[in-house]
């Protein structure tokens, strides 16, 4: 449930790459790294190389209903909160 609760987790649809990732989150290149093998471990995530960079995604898009459904909860229990990254053409 750990790797659940970091934003990297979120932020893996679209595909992201590390460097990506670490410039949005203001993260180090190594706490990202280390953050995604623990997700990718979990199942959570898996990654595709295009020559020498790897691309992040999630690998059920089932985990973004999920986040809905939290995000729901917490609305209706006073605790809102954002979980789910924006498109991008909202960023």
């Amino acid at each position: 449930m750990r790797a659940l609760s970091n934003q990297a987790f979120w932020r893996c649809s679209p595909p992201a790459r590390v460097v990506d990732l670490t410039g949005e989150l203001g993260l180090a290149q190594s706490t990202v790294s280390k953050h995604l093998a623990c997700l990718r471990d979990c199942g959570l995530i898996d990654y595709r190389a295009e020559g020498r960079q790897s691309f992040y995604a999630l690998t059920r898009p089932e985990l973004m209903d999920l986040l809905a459904s939290a995000e729901q909860l917490l609305a209706a229990t006073g605790h809102a909160a954002a979980l789910r990254p924006e498109p991008a053409a909202d960023r």
